[in-house]
């Protein structure tokens, strides 16, 4: 069975900022403030969360290949 990874590096689209979080294995993340320009990220269109559109690693639902939310 594959491990599932619970940390992502969000990168802020508008200044680059990036920051380790952990992610929720319960339900999708929809809205990320950014530490740094304290824009709110939004999932891209076709995408279950932030996690899938801005981190380095899938929400943990994507991973196990299951849809999310």
């Amino acid at each position: 069975m594959k491990t599932i990874e619970l940390l992502s590096v969000i990168t802020c689209p508008h200044c680059g900022c990036q920051k380790e979080e952990e992610m929720p294995t319960d339900a999708c993340q929809f809205f990320y403030e950014c530490e740094k320009c304290k824009k709110v990220l939004k999932p891209m269109k076709g995408d279950c969360c932030v996690y899938c559109s801005y981190g380095s690693v899938a929400c943990p639902p994507m991973q196990k290949n299951k849809s999310c939310c």
